[in-house]
C-alpha cells in the first residue's frame, strides 16, 4: 500500500490521505511534509484505522513532499495524543502540535553561531554599549537573544562584534548532555524514607504501570525519597521525567539534583532559548537526555525509553492549562505512564482530594512519610482573630504577628509573610468622585504596582502609568489605594521594623530560574530577614533559619464561591506553614483571619488534616462534585458582546436532555470581559455514569458559528471565572 493517512497540524482540517512516493518509507509516527494547495504543512503519519477520512481513490492522492529527520513519534505518545484530545474535547491537531513544540528541532542536525564578550573595550563607549556589556557578562547566545537580554538593538551588538568586543562561537545545536550518575552521592535515608523508596524502586524494575501517591508532610524528604527510583531508572539506562508546577522552583530543584547526581538535569520550560529547546527536544527523542525536569508541556516530549514519571507538588492548580488545550498535567501524566507501561509518582504534602480518593479506592498505591526528616518538628500553628486583635488604622499586621517578627529579627532568624496578591493594592479609586481604575480589556480592576509606578491588569497584562490627577474629575492628589498587596505589606514591615532587610517574592521579581537562584542564595546567606511573598513561596523552598510564617489574610482564598476554594486554601496555608522550622530551630505559624471558626481555618489550627478532608469529601459527595461527579464548562466568546450572547443562546436551544446531566446557563461568565472578548458560560454537572465528553461533542457538532465566535470546552475545570 502506498497510501498513508496523516494527522496534519491544522485544527481546521481533519485527517488527510496522501500517496507515498516510490522508495519512501513512512511508518506511523513519522513526521512528514504534506502539500496543501500551494503550501507545505507538517503532518504525522497515523494508523489509518484510528483516524476516519474520506476515501479518495489512490490515483487522485497527492504525494508527500518529504520526511523530516527525526525519529517517529512512539505508539504510546500517539495514544496519549488521542486520549488527551478525546478526554478534554480538543482537536487532535492541537494536542499533536504540543509533541512537535520545537520547530527548529525538526530540521535535522545543525550548528549555530552564538556570541560572547571577549573582555576587550569598545573604541568608543556609549550609554547603550555600556549597558549591553554590563548585562551580557557571562552570557552566550545569538545576536537576537543577546539584544533581548541587554534591552538594546541588534545594531548596537553588531557594532560591538565589528570592534572585537563580542566574538563568534560555532555551537553544535544537538551536543549531548553529561549523563547523571546514579551513585554520585547516595544519601542516608531514614527508615520511613527507605521503605517508600524500596517500594518505588521495585516498581521501576518491574517495568509496569503503577501509580503511587507519595503523601509526606512538609520537610519529610519526599524529594530524596523519589530520587532513589530515579537512580534505579538511570542504572537501567532509561529516561525519567520530573514535572514541577512553577519555573521559579526549578533553580532550587536543580541544586538538589546536582548534589545527588553530579550534574544538572535537562530543562524544559517556556523561558528556554530556541536553541536550548531544540537541543533538549532532539536529545530527548534520541534517548540521550536522561532526566528531564520541566513544566506541564514536557509531558508531550518524544521520549525514546521512558522509565519513570514524577509529578512533584502534584496538588498544584498550575498543572491545569487554562487556555488552548485545557488539560491537567497531573492526570495526563498518569495516562502517559499507563500508555508507556511505567510507574508514576504523585508527590505532595497536601494531595488533591481526587488523588486521595483514588488511593482510598485502591487505584493508586499510597506511601506515607508522616514525620519530618532529621527529627525536625512541625511548626506550632495559632490563629489571630482580626476582629479581636485589630492591626490599627492603615496597618494590616496584628500586634502579635509584629511582636513575633521582632523576636526573630533579634535572634537573627528569618520570617515569611504570605499574601496571595501581587502589587501594592488591588484597587485604586478617587476619594473625590469615586472613580475606579478598570482594565479596558477585562472585567477587572487595575492593580497598583508602586515599585514600577504602574497600574496593571493581572489577567491580560494591560499596563498604564499611574496618573497624577483623577481621569474623571481632574482632582490632583486624590487617588487612594484600597486593600493590601505584597508591596504594601513590605512597606509596613519597613515602617515597623526599619532595620529589617525585606524581599518581595512574586512572579514579578522571581520571573526566571536565574532570579529565583539569586533569591535562594540571599536567603541562605542570611542577607534577607523578612520575605513577603505570594503563592510562589508556599512550596519547594528549604530555609533552615526561617522560623516564623505569618499568613496575612487567610480568608482571601475563601472568597468567590470556587468549588475548590476550601481545599485550595487548606493546601496553600499548609504548604506555606511548612516553610517554618525545617531545620533544628522550632517554627511558629500565625494565621490572621476574621473567621477562626471556619472549617478550613479550624482544621489548620488544630493540625487535623484528616478531619478537613473528611468534611470536604462529604460536601463534594452531597453536591455530586469531583471526584464523585463530573464538571465541565463551555465558554462562548467574541469581541462583540451581542454576537457572543446570540451564539450562546443558540447553543442553549440545542442543549441535550440526558438523565443525570444538569446544564446551567448560558450566563455571563464571572469574568465577563477577558482580553477584549465578551464571555458567556455553560456549567455542566454530570454523574460519573454519563459519557460527558460524547454528549458535549455531539451537542456542539451540529452548530455552526460566525467567524468571530470562539467556543471552548473545559473538562474538570479549576477556574470558574
Amino acid at each position: 500500500m502506498n497510501r498513508v493517512r496523516c494527522l496534519v497540524l491544522n485544527s481546521a482540517l481533519g485527517p488527510l490521505d496522501y500517496r507515498l512516493p516510490d522508495g519512501m518509507i513512512a511508518p506511523p509516527g513519522t513526521v512528514v511534509e504534506c502539500p496543501l494547495g500551494p503550501r507545505t504543512i507538517l503532518g504525522i503519519v497515523w494508523e489509518p484505522e484510528r483516524l476516519p477520512t474520506n476515501e479518495v481513490p489512490v490515483e487522485k492522492l497527492r504525494p508527500l513532499r518529504g520526511l523530516l529527520p527525526v525519529p517517529p513519534l512512539s505508539a504510546p505518545l500517539r495514544r496519549l495524543v488521542e486520549w488527551t484530545a478525546d478526554y478534554y474535547v480538543a482537536s487532535l491537531a492541537g494536542v499533536a502540535r504540543m509533541a512537535l513544540s520545537s520547530g527548529g528541532a525538526l530540521r535535522g542536525p545543525a550548528s549555530i553561531t552564538e556570541y560572547r564578550l571577549t573582555g576587550a573595550p569598545p573604541e568608543r563607549m556609549t550609554a547603550q554599549r555600556e549597558a549591553a556589556i554590563g548585562a551580557l557578562e557571562g552570557e552566550q547566545a545569538t545576536i537576537r537573544e543577546l539584544a533581548g537580554m541587554a534591552g538594546v538593538s541588534e545594531g548596537v551588538l553588531r557594532g560591538l562584534v565589528a570592534q572585537g568586543v563580542l566574538e563568534p562561537v560555532i555551537v553544535d545545536c544537538d551536543r549531548p548532555y553529561d549523563p547523571p550518575r546514579p551513585d554520585f552521592a547516595v544519601p542516608e535515608l531514614e527508615p520511613e524514607q527507605r521503605a517508600a523508596a524500596k517500594r518505588l524502586c521495585e516498581a521501576v524494575r518491574s517495568r509496569d504501570f503503577m501509580p503511587f501517591l507519595l503523601d509526606g508532610v512538609t520537610g519529610s524528604g519526599k524529594t530524596e525519597t523519589y530520587f532513589e527510583p530515579v537512580a534505579d531508572a538511570l542504572r537501567m539506562g532509561r529516561q525519567v521525567l520530573v514535572l514541577l508546577p512553577e519555573i521559579a522552583l526549578t533553580e532550587n530543584f536543580l541544586h538538589r539534583f546536582e548534589e545527588r547526581f553530579g550534574v544538572a538535569p535537562v530543562l524544559w520550560h517556556s523561558s528556554l532559548k530556541s536553541t536550548e529547546r531544540r537541543r533538549a527536544w532532539r536529545n530527548v527523542a534520541a534517548g540521550d537526555a536522561r532526566v528531564v525536569v520541566g513544566a506541564r508541556s514536557a509531558l508531550f516530549l518524544p521520549f525514546a525509553d521512558l522509565g519513570l514519571i514524577v509529578v512533584d507538588e502534584a496538588h498544584e492548580t498550575s498543572f491545569k492549562q487554562e487556555d488552548g488545550v485545557r488539560y491537567n498535567a497531573r492526570d495526563v501524566a498518569v495516562m502517559r505512564a499507563r500508555f508507556e507501561g511505567v510507574p508514576v509518582i504523585l508527590a505532595s504534602a497536601t494531595p488533591a482530594l481526587e488523588s486521595l480518593q483514588m488511593a482510598e479506592s485502591g487505584i493508586y498505591e499510597k506511601l506515607d512519610l508522616p514525620s519530618r526528616f532529621g527529627g525536625a518538628q512541625l511548626p506550632a500553628i495559632a490563629t489571630v482573630d482580626l476582629t479581636q486583635e485589630k492591626p490599627g488604622s492603615g496597618h494590616w499586621l496584628a500586634p502579635r504577628l509584629v511582636a513575633a517578627m521582632e523576636e526573630r529579627l533579634a535572634r537573627g532568624e528569618q520570617s515569611l509573610l504570605f499574601l496571595n496578591r501581587r502589587g501594592y493594592a488591588p484597587l485604586t479609586l478617587c476619594r473625590n468622585c469615586g472613580y475606579r481604575f478598570q482594565c479596558p480589556n477585562c472585567s477587572a480592576w487595575l492593580v497598583e504596582h508602586r515599585f514600577t509606578r504602574r497600574l496593571a491588569c493581572h489577567h491580560c497584562g494591560h499596563e498604564t502609568a499611574q496618573p497624577e490627577t483623577c481621569p474623571e474629575c481632574g482632582e490632583p492628589d486624590c487617588l487612594v489605594a484600597c486593600g493590601p498587596g505584597v508591596e504594601r505589606i513590605a512597606d509596613e514591615v519597613a515602617e515597623r521594623l526599619p532595620e529589617a532587610r525585606v524581599f518581595v517574592a512574586t512572579s514579578d521579581t522571581l520571573n526566571s530560574p536565574g532570579r529565583a537562584g539569586e533569591f535562594i542564595a540571599w536567603v541562605e546567606a542570611g542577607e534577607i530577614d523578612v520575605i513577603v511573598g505570594t503563592q510562589l513561596v508556599t512550596k519547594g523552598f528549604h530555609f533552615p533559619d526561617l522560623t516564623l510564617v505569618g499568613v496575612v489574610d487567610a480568608d482571601l482564598g475563601l472568597e468567590g464561591g470556587d468549588l475548590r476554594a476550601g481545599e485550595r486554601t487548606y493546601q496553600q496555608i499548609s504548604q506555606v506553614a511548612g516553610r517554618a522550622g525545617r531545620g533544628e530551630k522550632p517554627g511558629e505559624v500565625l494565621i490572621q483571619t476574621r473567621h477562626p471558626e471556619a472549617a478550613v481555618i479550624a482544621a489548620l489550627a488544630a493540625g487535623d488534616r484528616d478531619a478537613f478532608y473528611e468534611a470536604e469529601t462529604e460536601a463534594r459527595r452531597h453536591a455530586g462534585a469531583p471526584p464523585f461527579g463530573r464538571w465541565a464548562a463551555i465558554i462562548v466568546s467574541s469581541e462583540d458582546d451581542a454576537e457572543a450572547r446570540e451564539a450562546a443562546n443558540r447553543i442553549g436551544t440545542f442543549r441535550p436532555h440526558v438523565d443525570d446531566l444538569l446544564i446551567l446557563g448560558p450566563a455571563p461568565a464571572p469574568m465577563a470581559l477577558l482580553r477584549g472578548r465578551y464571555r458567556y458560560r455553560f456549567l455542566i454537572n454530570a454523574r460519573r455514569s454519563v459519557q460527558l465528553q460524547a454528549v458535549i461533542r455531539s451537542w456542539l457538532s451540529v452548530i455552526n458559528h460566525p467567524a468571530g465566535v470562539r467556543v471552548s470546552v473545559d473538562v474538570d475545570p479549576y477556574s470558574f471565572v
